[in-house]
């Protein structure tokens, strides 16, 4: 596929693309479409992101005490982390040679000062839910208090599942479905900012950072390796798909007022990933930097069809032969395992036993 993708990247920057129509007639030549979408289903599913810009300040104060961190040393892939062991002798510990992997610290952990005085702060905010978007977006402009952009980028995470938030304000039945984005859920915590607390903390996910040199105009660096461009790049399922790859994507969406009603039909890259894009037709729509950007990012749910473009010099039949479909469950064993989860425990143990 990369090579295929190389081959057509070459044609692109040869080719003559000064009369109407000539673009299209390059995507039609060398791409070819290829419709995609959950099993069973016809569309796929669209949200948005952006780069909040925050407050800030270098050194902690009282008002500012939310600190946004760099990556520990001992974090590994993976989300684990080395352990010392420790043995007593005499009433006094000491280190041991061996070392142990564990999962490294949860969100709560890291909140409760996991990694307090480990000279790990690159900032302090004043606001932890800006501290919070800013990790579920993984880039941040800050500024901090003498007038300089500090510009942060993805560039870790502590490897425990992303849980949505939202989900559980859903649940409770605390927001509507369809009323549910990022704005009401900002809105939520700041008049609950106890339960708010706690709601962060369901997400055990923690992103670290790293500090860019970007200018202010420029567009953050996506998963890559390259700017993002508002509006059309896309982050995407990464084992599933490759970055560099075409998506045409149609749907109605709420961008230039809060119903749907925006006709969205354009010509996307995946160029991005992130821990809550799973699935063939999954994606997340990069809008930009700003209050605005996260007003229409945080309001995107919605379905959309996705076709992937793929190159003409791939031919998928030639490498794996043809692609199977998952088995469908077959319903008498399925419905047999439900009678039999379904039965107390004792008669399920005189069956185990039997």
């Amino acid at each position: 596929m990369y090579a295929a993708l190389y081959q057509a990247c070459l044609k692109a920057a040869a080719a003559k693309l000064d009369k109407p129509g000539a673009a299209r007639a390059f995507f039609e030549q060398n791409f070819r479409p290829v419709r995609i979408a959950p099993l069973g289903q016809a569309d796929g599913f669209l949200t948005g992101y952006y780069e909040p810009i925050v407050e800030g300040t270098r050194k902690r104060s009282k008002t500012f005490d939310y600190p946004l961190y760099r990556k520990p040393p001992n974090l590994l892939s993976g989300g684990r982390m080395l352990l010392a062991s420790f043995a007593s002798h005499n009433g006094e510990k000491k280190k041991r040679g061996v070392r142990r992997l564990a999962a490294f610290h949860d969100r709560a952990a890291i909140d409760d000062g996991a990694l307090a005085g480990r000279n790990l702060e690159i900032c302090w905010l004043n606001d932890p839910i800006d501290s919070f978007f800013a990790h579920i977006q993984g880039s941040v402009r800050v500024r901090l208090e003498d007038g300089h952009l500090l510009r942060l980028n993805y560039e870790a995470a502590n490897g425990h599942p992303y849980i949505a938030v939202g989900r559980y304000l859903i649940e409770r039945k605390i927001v509507a479905r369809e009323e549910m984005s990022m704005d009401r859920i900002r809105q939520w915590m700041e008049a609950n900012p106890e339960e708010g607390k706690e709601l962060r903390r369901k997400n055990k996910s923690y992103v670290f950072f790293r500090e860019t040199n970007l200018a202010y105009d420029e567009e953050p660096i996506g998963a890559q390796g390259v700017s993002l461009t508002p509006g059309r790049s896309i982050a995407v399922d990464r084992k599933l798909h490759i970055y560099g790859m075409p998506f045409f994507i149609a749907a109605d969406l709420p961008i230039e007022t809060e119903q749907p009603t925006t006709k969205f039909r354009r010509l996307m890259i995946a160029q991005d990933t992130g821990g809550a894009i799973i699935g063939p037709a999954r994606a997340d729509i990069y809008f930009g930097a700003g209050d605005e950007a996260g007003s229409i990012s945080g309001r995107l749910r919605h379905p959309g069809r996705f076709v992937m473009l793929l190159p003409i010099k791939f031919d998928p039949a030639t490498v794996e032969g043809a692609v199977p479909l998952p088995r469908p469950k077959p319903p008498e064993q399925t419905a047999k395992l439900k009678s039999e989860t379904q039965q107390p425990a004792k008669k399920r143990k005189h069956k185990r036993e039997q």
